[in-house]
């Protein structure tokens, strides 16, 4: 029994041993030790090498989320870097495109003044940017209280601020004189001349004023039904064939 039950021999059972001095007090604390161990359940032989799988996963797992907060620490040094110097391009290249701006909107209007300003000056790179502009014989307003022609000319005179602050090899503009009446028509295309020296400028346009101040014309015509043909006009040379033959 011994041998079976604890696996002991006789003799190493004898060394083990100790008098007692209630066996019926020990038979009961027996009973009750045995009744704990059998509401514990079966006892899983592979427990021991379960937890040190799973002790060695959560070291793991733990070196890892050290290293995306250390990582997640870097990136908010970066960022928060990467903001103070856009902030500071930003605001220098804000101050430049306004003093642009109002150069500009003095010559397309032929005087007034008008400024950029953003909505929230503390935090420029998240802040809204508002148009205030007063064109001649006018108050100073929000672009939103100006006429559709005013604002058109307005918007206009910023896309050239940002030209003047960063020219471009080329430039293409759809229809975006549309909304101008004669007067203001022939500021933007005198204006656009003088641009036209630094930038090619590419219109899609319907008014005759600014086809006039064009190089070379290019439209779609129909003779037959179905059919469309690109044509194509070099008006300078028009203009210089008109002036020989008048010569």
């Amino acid at each position: 029994r011994l041998r079976e039950s604890w696996e002991l021999e006789f003799a190493e059972a004898q060394t083990l041993a100790k008098p007692l001095e209630d066996k019926k007090a020990a038979q009961t604390e027996i009973r009750h030790t045995k009744e704990q161990i059998t509401a514990l359940g079966n006892v899983n032989l592979g427990a021991i090498e379960e937890h040190k799988r799973v002790e060695e996963r959560v070291e793991f797992l733990t070196a890892q989320q050290e290293d995306l907060r250390a990582g997640e620490q870097d990136l908010l040094r970066i960022i928060k870097e990467i903001d103070s110097r856009m902030g500071q391009k930003f605001a220098s290249s804000f101050t430049v495109i306004n003093e642009h701006f109002s150069i500009v909107f003095k010559e397309l209007f032929g005087g007034g003044r008008a400024y950029l300003r953003l909505t929230d000056p503390d935090h420029p790179l998240e802040a809204g940017v508002e148009i205030v502009a007063q064109p001649p014989g006018k108050k100073l307003q929000h672009m939103s209280l100006l006429s559709g022609g005013e604002k058109t000319l307005t918007a206009i005179a910023l896309l050239f601020a940002f030209l003047k602050f960063r020219p471009t090899p080329f430039c293409i503009l759809d229809e975006i004189e549309a909304a101008l009446d004669e007067a203001n028509l022939n500021r933007f295309t005198n204006f656009l001349r003088t641009y036209s020296e630094h930038t090619q400028f590419i219109l899609i346009s319907h008014r005759k004023r600014t086809m006039e101040q064009a190089d070379i014309l290019y439209g779609v015509t129909m003779e037959e039904s179905g059919v469309s043909t690109l044509i194509s006009v070099r008006l300078r040379d028009v203009e210089k064939q008109v002036s020989e033959a008048s010569a």
